[in-house]
């Protein structure tokens, strides 16, 4: 079964600081996206030097998942949720 496929405008934050390094990506419309949707940016990679922020304006493919597909990245999803919750935070004890 062949995704839905199209382009749409976006806006990149990227920060290269010493107090935050993280890109946040805005799409175009408040486009909302669902489970198992991909996004796909195009352009040149992004690489700020050390201590620069920048914001960009590029196009963005998104491919919408099938029902299947959205379906079956929801029951993944709680399972590795669970996965996390099963982990113990205790302090190492030196021997």
């Amino acid at each position: 079964m062949p995704k839905r496929r199209f382009e749409v405008g976006c806006t990149i934050e990227v920060e290269h600081t010493a107090s935050s390094l993280h890109a946040h990506v805005t799409l175009d419309n408040n486009l909302e996206l669902r489970p198992g949707d991909e996004v796909t940016i195009q352009g040149e990679p992004i690489d700020p030097a050390f201590g620069e922020t920048c914001t960009l304006r590029r196009n963005a493919v998104v491919k919408r998942s099938s029902w299947l597909e959205d379906q079956w990245t929801r029951v993944a999803g709680r399972f590795e949720m669970t996965e996390l919750l099963e982990n113990s935070f205790t302090e190492w004890r030196k021997v």
